[in-house]
């Protein structure tokens, strides 16, 4: 079973690339004050869109290339943990870049709604669980 350690290396890589990028994101929400809008989380999901844009670009197809092991820690790992809206736009970049229209529209439109009933889903879900 000689993929297995390469594997759990690579968990290991996206663990602590993780675990560098939600540090990162947690010292801006201190630094940068939410008050009535959230600018923070405004700051850190753009901040990502942008790094993962540039890194994805720069990166992918680099001469030399970086590893695969390099650019899961950075890219899933670091940013993932950072933000994962910026996976959303990458991934809804590239099928503009395709005009695959019908299918950002779905994915954009219903990622948003989905996302705001299963927030509220969970709201109720917990609500329901207290008073239980």
């Amino acid at each position: 079973m000689p993929a297995l350690p390469k594997l759990l290396v690579q968990f290991l890589a996206i663990g602590l690339a993780g675990s560098l990028g939600a540090m990162l994101r947690y010292a801006i929400t201190l630094l940068v004050p939410n008050s009535a809008f959230p600018f923070a989380t405004m700051l850190i999901n753009v901040s990502g869109s942008l790094f993962l844009g540039w890194f994805a670009t720069v990166f992918k197809d680099r001469v030399p290339p970086i590893s695969d092991f390099t650019y899961l820690a950075i890219a899933t790992g670091f940013v993932g943990a950072y933000t994962t809206f910026s996976t959303y736009m990458l991934e809804t970049d590239t099928m503009v870049r395709d005009k695959e229209w019908l299918r950002t529209s779905a994915y954009l439109i219903g990622s948003l709604i989905l996302g705001l009933i299963a927030v509220r889903a969970g709201f109720i879900l917990g609500t329901l669980q207290r008073r239980a």
